[in-house]
């Protein structure tokens, strides 16, 4: 479920556009970037593609009704045609969440000691992104916001056939035991947020930050909302899980689906909901408990069966294999294009301050070499933890704390490790 409070009013937008020139700046090159991944992109085949997602999502919240209502949109999760819940509750499957939302706090331990000229910079990035995003960027926020709890959001990453294949079989219900899985292996944020109980950026005293209105999904211009504490966030929290678990049963388009993980987070502050403190917070926890998953041996069984499913039933809508129907497509396929590993390696940071710290090892924890497996299984283990270490982004940034799991869990950039064992 999720809760709200009211978003400034759209007034102020005009009122404060030009503060938000003071603020550390997000690349044009990445605003361009962002804005072939919307429904304004420049190309026709995406466009058409993201309009299937976007009906296939509205068609999904409202159900049976004749037509979808805000009220609808709280009460709304996986139904039992798209999600096969009676097999994942056969199993017995103990997911102990709370266990892992404890770990998760102790991770982001280091939130509590961020020092205010930190915080005043997060804040100036989401009133950048938020007063200069596009038309496009908006709706596509709104979108994947709404989307929260179903999949819809992924098949745009997977490329225009493999996606349109993922999502013809998603509306069919033949991918039931993934969908079902995916989403029952996040873990809620709730404890984090009310144990570091920080305020929404909209809440600042002296924020500039306007209301993004509902023009794409229940398409009432009613604004959007969000309440509970900021850090960390768990929209984006779901988008890091589920992307990354369907990147490792489809890992022939795992580097597109991390970077619309790291995109769909980016929609958070475009909405002046989130700050880029939450969206790196989010991305450390989420590939943390994905890799704690993945190396239980009860869970792996289950994650097995549930790929298996998949992938027969993907390669049964491509007509093909996978790894033809998983192609890049140019311009129709904005996660497999170069722009987008830049935009990712931004999103690592948001250019925050880096401070100047004592160079540190990267150590990599046992297990976490596991959110390597699947996009490069030809490699050992010893070699998949060397990657994550030549890969890791410089230390310093916000978040990466004082312990090693912190250290590697802030610096650990996925995309650019699978990027360097395939160029």
């Amino acid at each position: 479920m999720r809760f709200r409070y009211s978003l400034l009013a759209t007034t102020l937008l005009l009122a404060h556009f030009a503060q938000a020139k003071n603020a550390p700046a997000i690349p044009e090159k990445i605003q361009a970037t962002l804005d072939t991944t919307t429904p304004a992109s420049g190309d026709a085949r995406f466009v058409a593609f993201e309009g299937q997602i976007q009906q296939s999502l509205i068609d999904a919240l409202k159900g049976d009704a004749a037509k979808l209502t805000r009220a609808q949109l709280d009460k709304t999760a996986q139904s039992d045609k798209l999600a096969d819940k009676a097999w994942l509750k056969a199993s017995g499957y103990d997911f102990d969440k709370k266990a892992n939302q404890q770990a998760g706090i102790a991770l982001l331990s280091a939130f509590s000691t961020l020092p205010k000229s930190t915080l005043d910079a997060s804040m100036q990035v989401v009133e950048q992104a938020n007063l200069n995003a596009t038309d496009g960027q908006r709706r596509q926020a709104v979108i994947d916001a709404e989307g929260q709890n179903h999949l819809f959001f992924l098949a745009d990453a997977l490329g225009p056939k493999l996606g349109q294949a993922f999502l013809n079989a998603y509306n069919k219900g033949e991918i039931g035991k993934a969908a079902a899985l995916i989403k029952a292996s996040e873990v809620s944020t709730g404890a984090a947020k009310a144990h570091f109980n920080y305020p929404r950026p909209f809440l600042m005293p002296g924020n500039t930050l306007h209301a993004v209105p509902d023009t794409s999904v229940v398409k009432d211009n009613q604004p959007y909302q969000a309440n509970e504490g900021s850090f960390p966030s768990g929209h984006t929290n779901t988008a890091w899980t589920d992307a990354l678990l369907l990147g490792e049963m489809v890992p022939e388009r795992f580097v597109p689906l991390v970077d619309r993980a790291a995109r769909y987070g980016y929609s958070r502050m475009v909405l002046g909901v989130h700050y880029p403190i939450d969206l790196i917070g989010s991305r450390m926890v989420a590939q943390r408990n994905v890799a704690h998953y993945l190396n239980d041996a009860n869970y792996q069984r289950l994650f097995d069966e549930a790929k298996q499913q998949l992938r027969g039933a993907l390669e049964k809508e491509c007509g093909t294999t996978l790894a033809e129907c998983a192609k890049p497509a140019g311009e129709a396929d904005p996660y497999a294009a170069p722009q987008m590993r830049q935009f990712a390696h931004f999103a690592m940071t948001y250019q925050l301050p880096q401070e100047r710290v004592k160079k540190s090892a990267v150590t990599v924890p046992e297990g976490a070499e596991v959110l390597l497996e699947g996009p490069l299984p030809h490699l050992s283990a010893q070699q998949r933890r060397q990657l994550m270490v030549s890969s890791a982004i410089a230390g310093g940034y916000p978040l990466s704390g004082t312990t090693p799991e912190q250290n590697f869990w802030q610096r650990l950039d996925l995309s650019a490790a699978v990027g360097m064992r395939q160029r």
